[in-house]
């Protein structure tokens, strides 16, 4: 048979062809094979039908066939099975041979035709056996049995004993597809679907959840700058969208096959011709070009500004604010693609903070070159030193700098700051220390002591800002003692000094005085202190003669075991009652009664004494009469004794420290009248609580009381007047301070017990020969019996002052405050309008208008006195608008009395007219007092100046805040107008707390919090008050604390209209940027209140990560200390050491505790 059936005609190699020449033989020699056997080839086809038809006939017979049957075929077996394992290992060893083999000549190959023919006839001989015992060897190689290999298959009985030793199958031995389908396998092909699994790699793929858009990949693509689409031929008059040009056809003929119903546009009928315009006018931009760069638009945007910059720093070097705008022009360069980049090449590159700080770091060194003298730039170079580089090399930098400019209290200021917040290189001792060395540098400079640097304009302010600095420092990190010893010490120094030292330099003034400070003789605050210059008058004489007053105050002495009272509570709870015991008891300095024979061996705690040489180096002189009084009333103000003054700014947020910041009750009860303390969020001596459990006493104990009338009583003989006055007012505004603490307590017998104390030091205040006429006093004393309920005395005392006040009306500045306050007194007894007109206010304002004696209210007001005061009060007004004030002092007198004039004038329109009449004279006000400051914000975060009271601007626009409180309280008033007027005062006073209390009472009453949170964006970017940001998070708190009420409340099945939609994110994203900001990095009041928000939602862990970070920023501040031996008891020895490590103040160590509980 021929291997063609076509050519099967076809003559054998070895006959002739009949009929046929020797060309066409020679062409069909091709189509024969010499090889190939007719026989041999239907042998072996026979043979090959009968084993596929006897496979599935001997299937069962194979399943079933015993072990030791299937040995007969084990020598054919094993020779197929050696031979095969002989080929695989002849081709693992000799592979290289296999090149030469193929290139041997006809005899090799005819060999291996004879061999392979030879092994398939052996195979062909044994198939029938091989057919019926398929299984009996554990190994067949499928090469062996090529024709069963669509329904061959094996059956291993050996067990595997990985199946044993591991819980799943191996991934190798498990099918990769699934059965899609029901039927039974290999009974119906038609029905059998198999799907595949996909590749690992594809899976992961499928499995990857979309990215977010603050991913880092959608970060780096929103940071590319977009490229703007406009007309790139006209870029004068760019237009608002992108043109479509028609192009005019050359050939109508050709548009009928791609648009046979003539509904497309000539251009896009050419796009679909695959044409493209003709004209070159409307030339398409090389869209290559112009995205392969992102930036290619604004390169040349930034390359004219780093032009501009290099140009205006290289042709004016001094100009140190061009230098500094060119290095925060470095952030907008980064944030960009480089304008230094190809056109055609995209640039991608780290945007590193590294990179841009050293770029900051040349830029600067060069200013600094061309600037030597310069603070400012040498500033800046430190700042972008601090980010990276390390805490010593940078302390170097700041020695190096203050060595230089020893004279700069500013540089002074920042180098102090930067010691005290290096968490590493911190102790009590070493700042205490630096604080010193700077104090005295500066007082060497300021009295001429160091001839190589003059005094800078406004020295000695600085020095007494540095110094009240340090006693801050010192009372939060727990010295008490050694805070009070400083202010006792410097008031001696400055008010008590002997005449003939001060000529003397403050080094030799210092030595003169640590004689009288070591001689053991009372000092401010002490019974029987007379001061300096009394010692050293009575030194000169021979000898000091001192009364001893008999000591009454031994029932206050309380021993130290009963401070222990339930052994059976936890360690850290009791350690923290006795911690704040003895923190409340122990602020005083420990000196040794005579009168009782005590040494200074006797002391059981040695850190309640203060030596001289802790204190000398602090000590300055001070020669401006109103420094000395800030002096006076700062030490006031750290008693806890409520003053006009404020703190210095520079000090103001790393002294903040206590929550009660947004504590006003008054001032939601009573709006017209609430007292503002000019220095709540500040802890007064003695108290240190935390977070959680507020004071437990109302102002100090009975040793600290007493301190405070002896300073009271030795200060009062230093001044006369105006000044005298005012400490009266100032102990009286104490007193009226704790019936407040009282009265929001609420606790009964302790307000009678105060209010007995606090009327009989009025009444002895008013007693005095210089005070009998003063109104301040009487006003104070009349509010203290409102206040304590006695509505019907305080009216008298109200009456009886304004009778005795004269006839002096508007143009008295106490007597329109006295007539204010009695008004608005008398205004919140109403509950409406109505009758308002013949109100008792109404009769008071009147009175105040006419000049004349006062009168008491008998029931009634005339409608022509109510006309002729309103025309007295509008020109009284017009006046004083434009009356110019000369020198400072009448600056202030002439803006309290416009304040007073303006309350008046308002709450008489109020109550006479409406509230609309009383807006517009506010809105009248206000605009005059704007006027001559359009562009003025309050920049008192920001200036090293001392506060005094508030400006007449701020002043009356609380006023005018709380009177739209009160209208709203007591009728139906819209709150856009209480909005608007806050907003505007708080863009102008962003660090006024009491309208940000305002405000956010507000805000309370709103559904929707949008524009609040758009508000406090705004100011915190403007400011750099820290006020903004507390009120801010206060604000959110109290929103979560409502929706948490609202969901929590038990009245069933309960809608929720205000959703919680991320509020505890947003909280602590506004204090992750708060502690960010400049004023917020140091404040231990913001730490406190997120390591206290974090602990009130559960999450612990977190919170001790940042109670680390808060001690990094702030190590000197004992109350996170506190804060956190509450939050996290199991850490308290931990904690314990951290603090001893550090020096701070440690009243109760843990083996004395041990002690205690034993017994």
């Amino acid at each position: 048979m021929a291997l063609f059936p076509a050519f099967a005609g076809a003559p054998e190699p070895g006959e002739a062809p009949a009929g046929s020449s020797e060309g066409s033989r020679r062409e069909l020699d091709w189509l024969s094979n010499p090889s190939f056997s007719t026989e041999d080839a239907l042998l072996l086809h026979q043979r090959t039908t009968e084993a596929a038809n006897l496979a599935p006939e001997k299937s069962p017979l194979v399943r079933s066939t015993s072990r030791s049957g299937l040995s007969g075929e084990s020598d054919t077996d094993e020779s197929l099975k050696k031979s095969s394992k002989k080929r695989k290992k002849k081709k693992k060893k000799h592979h290289h041979y296999k090149t030469k083999k193929k290139a041997k000549g006809d005899s090799s190959s005819s060999e291996s035709d004879l061999d392979t023919k030879h092994i398939k006839d052996k195979a062909a001989a044994n198939l029938d056996d091989k057919t019926s015992n398929l299984t009996s060897n554990r190994f067949v190689w499928l090469d062996d049995v090529k024709a069963f290999t669509e329904e061959t298959f094996r059956i291993d009985k050996k067990s595997d004993p990985s199946n044993w030793a591991y819980k799943s199958l191996y991934r190798g031995d498990i099918a990769r597809y699934k059965r899609r389908g029901e039927s039974c396998l290999g009974i119906d092909a038609k029905k059998q679907c198999i799907a595949w699994d996909n590749p690992t790699s594809e899976k992961k793929q499928l499995q990857k959840r979309p990215e977010r858009y603050f991913s880092k990949s959608n970060v780096k693509t929103l940071n590319i700058d977009g490229i703007p689409v406009c007309n790139r031929s006209s870029p004068s008059d760019p237009a608002a969208f992108i043109p479509v040009f028609h192009a005019e056809t050359s050939d109508p003929s050709d548009t009928t096959e791609v648009n046979p119903l003539g509904i497309y546009d000539p251009s896009t009928t050419e796009w679909l011709q695959g044409k493209g315009y003709k004209g070159e006018e409307h030339e398409p931009v090389n869209t290559q070009q112009a995205f392969q760069e992102p930036g290619i638009n604004v390169n040349p945007i930034l390359m004219a500004k780093v032009e501009e910059h290099n140009k205006k720093v290289r042709e004016n070097p001094r100009d140190v604010q061009a230098w500094m705008n060119f290095v925060s022009f470095q952030d907008e360069l980064m944030r960009g693609p480089s304008p230094y980049a190809s056109t055609g090449e995209q640039e991608v590159r780290r945007k590193s903070l590294k990179l841009v700080l050293e770029k900051k770091l040349a830029i600067l060194e060069r200013a600094i070159e061309s600037n030597p003298s310069n603070v400012e730039l040498k500033l800046a170079r430190l700042n972008v030193c601090t980010e990276f580089w390390e805490s010593p090399a940078v302390i170097k930098e700041w020695q190096k700098l203050i060595f230089i400019h020893p004279n700069n209290p500013e540089l002074w200021k920042k180098y102090l700051l930067f010691c005290q917040s290096q968490f590493s290189t911190f102790s009590v001792s070493k700042i205490n220390s630096l604080y010193g060395k700077c104090l005295t540098t500066l007082a060497a400079v300021q009295d001429g002591s160091m001839v190589s640097h003059p005094p800078l304009p406004g020295t000695e302010e600085a020095m007494l800002a540095i110094f009240i600095q340090q006693c801050h420092f010192l009372r939060q990190a727990g010295h008490s003692e050694k805070a009070v010893s400083l202010f006792q010490a410097l008031i001696d120094f400055t008010f008590f000094k002997p005449d003939s030292v001060k000529d003397l330099p403050t080094k030799g003034q210092v030595e003169f005085f640590e004689p009288f400070w070591d001689s053991g003789k009372p000092r401010i605050g002490e019974k029987g202190a007379r001061g300096w210059r009394a010692w050293m008058h009575q030194q000169e004489k021979g000898g000091w003669v001192a009364v001893d007053n008999p000591d009454d105050d031994d029932e206050e002495e309380i021993d130290e075991d009963e401070e222990i009272k339930d052994k059976t509570r936890p360690k850290w709870h009791i350690w923290m009652d006795i911690e704040y015991s003895r923190e409340s008891r122990h602020w005083l300095p420990w000196r040794p009664d005579k009168t009782k024979n005590q040494a200074e061996e006797d002391c059981e705690d040695p850190e309640r004494q203060v030596l001289f040489d802790d204190l000398g180096p602090s000590l300055i002189q001070l020669s401006n009469p109103d420094i000395q009084r800030q002096l006076l009333y700062s030490f006031l103000q750290f008693l806890g004794v409520p003053c006009i003054n404020k703190l210095f700014p520079p000090s103001l947020y790393i002294a903040m420290d206590e929550n009660n910041i947004f504590d006003n009750v008054l001032s939601d009860e009573k709006p017209l009248t609430c007292i503002d303390t000019p220095l709540s969020g500040f802890s007064s001596i003695g108290h240190m609580d935390t977070m959680q459990r507020r004071r437990h006493h109302i102002g100090h104990r009975k040793d600290g009381e007493e301190f405070i009338q002896n300073v009271f009583h030795a200060l009062s003989p230093l001044f006369s007047g105006k000044e005298k006055s005012n400490l009266s007012v100032c102990w009286l505004q104490y007193e009226i301070s704790k019936v407040v603490q009282c009265i929001q307590t609420k606790k009964k017998k302790k307000l009678k017990a105060q209010g007995r104390k606090s009327k009989k030091l009025a009444k002895n205040l008013l007693k005095a020969p210089d005070n009998r006429n003063n109104l301040a006093l009487w006003k104070l004393y009349a509010y203290l019996e409102w206040l304590l309920g006695n509505t019907d005395d305080a009216r008298k005392v109200f009456d009886t002052a304004l009778c005795t006040a004269g006839t002096g009306g508007l143009k008295s500045p106490q007597l329109c405050s006295l007539s204010l306050l009695y008004a608005q007194l008398e205004v919140e007894l109403l509950q409406s309008l109505e009758g308002a007109v013949t109100s008792r206010a109404v009769h008071i304002l009147t009175k105040l208008a006419e000049s004349r004696p006062y009168a008491p209210y008998s029931g009634q007001v005339l409608s022509v006195s109510v006309l002729k005061a309103r025309k007295t009060y509008e020109h009284a007004l017009q006046d004083c608008l434009n009356k110019a004030p000369v020198s400072d002092q009448d600056r202030t007198s002439h803006s309290n009395q416009l304040v007073n004039l303006v309350g008046c004038y308002t709450v008489f329109q109020y109550l006479t007219v409406g509230i609309d009449a009383a807006e517009l004279v506010c809105a009248q006000a206000l605009e005059k007092l704007e006027a001559p400051h359009p562009q003025k914000r309050e920049n008192a975060a920001e200036t090293p100046s001392i506060q005094h009271s508030p400006t007449a601007l701020e002043a009356v626009t609380l006023l005018r805040a709380n009177l739209l409180r009160f209208h709203m309280k007591i009728s139906v008033y819209p709150l856009n107008p209480l909005r608007e007027a806050l907003t505007e005062a708080l863009k102008w006073f962003p660090s006024n707390q009491a309208l940000w209390r305002a405000y956010i009472q507000s805000q309370r009453k709103s559904h929707s919090a949008s524009k609040a949170r758009r508000f406090f964006d705004g100011v915190t970017r403007s400011t750099n008050s820290l006020e903004p940001w507390l009120f801010a998070i206060q604000a959110e708190q109290m929103r979560k604390k409502l929706i948490e009420n609202v969901q929590r409340a038990d009245v069933g099945e309960v809608f929720s209209t205000i959703p919680e939609t991320g509020l505890t994110n947003r909280i602590i994203s506004l204090f992750e940027h708060a502690t960010q900001s400049e004023n917020g990095t140091h404040c231990p009041l913001l730490w406190r209140m997120y390591l206290n928000f974090l602990v009130s939602v559960g999450k612990i862990e977190r919170s001790k990560g940042l109670f680390y970070k808060a001690i990094q920023n702030c190590p000197w501040a004992k109350v996170l200390y506190m804060d956190a031996v509450e939050y996290f008891p199991e850490q308290l020895q931990e904690t314990l050491d951290l603090m001893t490590e550090k020096e701070l103040r440690v009243r109760v160590p843990m083996e004395e505790l041990d002690l205690l509980l034993e017994v």
